[in-house]
């Protein structure tokens, strides 16, 4: 499961999107302008098609069906769990595709799939909804690989050079207070990327990204902050990775490829992106290996009982 994304490039498109978002307030017109602006700059967002593609490969090593349900567009959670049903399914396993889980920010799945549930009646399936998976060694090691690549595409004089941001979601300060345990899992998975990875602690730095447009405070450091820091230290270039993210999609293609990428320059360093993991065989083998973990501890609850 994961958000979705505006069915078209179109104004109205988008603002529906944007109102699903916001729980069915309407956004402000300058906001679905700029968005749309946005989505049409990186020519839509991937995100439903890379979702597919991870759901194929998942059925794939596991050899169980598995679909896929976005949270704010079609295909709806229903629609994947009706699909299950079809396929004969009766137990399910619900993996949000974000490793590190906020019962707060991620609720909505919850009642999404009970509202599923509800709709389908007798047969809806019995279903798990996975919490966090942020330090599973083949996640892990998926996004050190990734770091280790773009690292070691560069010269030995650039690889001393570079200054390596692991950046997530920014939230709003007042809901990051209620939420200290999603805010280790975040960092959590930095450091064991950044280990796995092999970095010193000086060559990198957690920061936050894709600030939103609501008002009140937000998490800092922004990468914005810090791009002239890390100008002023010395480095020439820096390297952006994603630790929450796992396909591609609007907060990567332009808040990073974009937005992050004109930071840099306007401070005359270079700007380099590990890939996305979208649909990489270690990724798959981390969500196997979520399924089968989250299996094992609901058989070995119900022998207890």
């Amino acid at each position: 499961m994961t958000y979705g994304s505006p069915d078209s490039l179109e104004h109205a498109g988008v603002a529906a999107y944007l109102a699903r978002v916001r729980g069915g307030r309407e956004p402000d017109p300058g906001l679905v302008d700029e968005f749309t602006r946005r989505y049409r700059v990186i020519g839509g967002s991937p995100l439903i098609a890379i979702t597919r593609d991870q759901a194929s490969a998942l059925a794939d090593h596991l050899g169980w069906p598995v679909e896929m349900g976005m949270r704010f567009s079609e295909p709806s959670v229903l629609a994947g769990l009706a699909m299950l049903v079809e396929a004969g399914v009766t137990d399910v396993v619900a993996i949000v595709l974000s490793p590190q889980y906020s019962p707060l920010l991620m609720s909505g799945y919850g009642r999404a799939i009970e509202a599923a549930r509800v709709a389908l009646g007798s047969t809806a399936p019995e279903v798990t909804v996975v919490g966090a998976w942020h330090e599973q060694p083949a996640f892990v090691s998926a996004i050190a690989g990734r770091v280790r690549a773009s690292l070691g595409r560069l010269a030995p004089n650039e690889r001393s050079a570079v200054h390596i941001l692991m950046t997530a979601h920014s939230l709003p300060k007042r809901v990051a207070d209620q939420e200290p345990d999603y805010l280790a899992q975040l960092r959590s998975t930095a450091e064991s990327v950044a280990a796995a990875a092999g970095l010193g602690d000086a060559e990198w730095t957690f920061c936050w990204q894709s600030a939103g447009h609501d008002p009140g405070e937000w998490m800092k450091p922004d990468f914005a902050d810090l791009m002239p820091e890390i100008a002023a230290a010395g480095a020439r270039s820096v390297l952006v990775v994603p630790v929450q993210f796992l396909a591609d999609h609007l907060e990567i293609l332009y808040d990073i490829d974009v937005g992050a990428r004109e930071q840099a320059e306007a401070h005359g360093l270079d700007f380099k992106r590990i890939d996305a993991l979208n649909a990489d065989p270690g990724l798959i083998e981390a969500l196997a290996a979520v399924v089968h973990g989250t299996l094992a501890r609901k058989g070995a609850a119900a022998i207890a009982q």
